[in-house]
């Protein structure tokens, strides 16, 4: 992709979500880093007079709650985080409102819980809420809701077949940008990108300028490790990027500590990563694909994937061999092919005991086995959703 391409992308971009992640809000000192806190703040409102709409994510909350009940490290029990975070979101809110409130913009306090996203009502509901704000030249300021919500910050141990929605702000900001249709997603870190190695321990390390697929040979390149203060990686980066790109919108993971950063990258400077957008999923599919906590898994055979990738075909009962975990009816669960690899979720039309019965059956037979039969298929064609490799 050439430089062109990528101003293009910028320049088309009118709806963009900007993530602030605690390694570039916090100083060295545990405090908030003004300095760069208010460079954010102009950089978010010279993008948003310019004319585009922004919605903007940040973490901090645990942080700052951390620094004013004094604790000298950060807290590791799951109650004094939550503490933590009653306290620190107030007073991370109050920033924000007074910084904006002095450049003319109003600021619009979002807490979401992946229930929000998980239950498609209010998935919905949450939808038409942003888009009014929006409307009204409003600025929504999205953090996870870490006083009731525990997935970011405690993760989740549990089965593999259990796979929670969002479990950190990279990931939320992903389904925001997804959820409202975003054109760009700015990630701001503290690394400047993606590396062809760890910048931190060698020297001949490269910064990647554009990625077009995320591929498992890009995905081997992200180290896993976590910042000092923040909870996420670039491992959790490329995650949102996936999401947000499968979604149509080109995501940039760059350097939040570069000196207006945010004016720099509208300015079409060639800072950090750019990842290019793929094909627009309509909601539904974004829904099922991505925002929606899966909490069981489907195994099918060989022939029953290549009637659903191949052939446009429903899930029949007759290529089920397994059924992991519990579920409803209406729920969404992940569809695993027979080497263990997840490539589609769906929701389904039984429950899992009755899934159970009819595994392996021709749909012909179900009313034989079950009461109240609802479909010939386990899960139809325009309820399921495929996993991009």
């Amino acid at each position: 992709m050439s430089q062109l391409d990528r101003r293009e992308l910028i320049k088309r971009s009118r709806r963009v979500v900007v993530k602030l992640g605690t390694a570039v809000l916090m100083s060295d000192e545990d405090g908030i880093a003004l300095s760069r806190f208010y460079s954010f703040i102009e950089g978010l409102a010279a993008i948003k007079k310019s004319g585009r709409e922004v919605l903007l994510v940040t973490s901090g909350a645990v942080g700052l709650g951390s620094q004013k009940l004094g604790y000298g490290t950060k807290p590791k029990l799951l109650p004094q985080k939550q503490a933590c975070a009653a306290v620190g979101q107030g007073r991370l809110m109050a920033l924000y409102s007074d910084a904006f409130d002095r450049l003319g913009i109003i600021a619009a306090q979002i807490l979401l819980t992946e229930e929000d996203f998980s239950n498609r009502q209010r998935y919905l509901n949450l939808r038409s809420t942003i888009a009014e704000l929006v409307s009204m030249g409003a600025i929504p300021v999205f953090n996870e809701n870490d006083t009731v919500s525990t997935a970011e910050i405690e993760p989740l141990r549990t089965s593999s077949e259990f796979k929670v929605n969002f479990g950190d702000n990279d990931k939320l900001s992903a389904l925001v940008a997804s959820k409202i249709d975003a054109d760009l997603l700015l990630i701001l870190t503290d690394v400047e990108g993606l590396y062809t190695a760890d910048p931190r321990s060698d020297e001949d390390a490269n910064l990647i300028s554009v990625v077009e697929n995320i591929t498992p040979e890009i995905e081997a390149l992200a180290s896993g490790e976590k910042s000092k203060v923040g909870r996420g990686g670039m491992k959790t980066k490329l995650a949102a990027a996936r999401v947000a790109t499968q979604s149509g919108c080109a995501t940039i993971i760059a350097g939040g500590k570069i000196p207006n950063v945010i004016e720099k990258i509208f300015a079409y400077e060639d800072l950090g990563t750019i990842f290019l957008p793929h094909a627009m999923r309509s909601g539904k599919s974004k829904w099922i694909a991505f925002a929606t906590t899966v909490k069981a898994a489907i195994v099918i055979n060989k022939g029953a994937q290549d009637a659903l990738l191949r052939r446009k075909a429903s899930l029949l009962p007759a290529g089920v061999t397994e059924v992991r975990g519990t579920f409803n009816r209406g729920d969404v669960v992940s569809v695993v092919d027979d080497t263990g690899n997840e490539f589609a979720r769906g929701i389904v039309n039984y429950s899992s005991a009755e899934a159970k019965k009819i595994s392996g059956m021709h749909s012909d037979h179900i009313d034989e086995v079950i009461e109240s039969r609802n479909y010939d298929a386990l899960i139809t064609r325009d309820n399921i959703a495929f996993l991009e490799a």
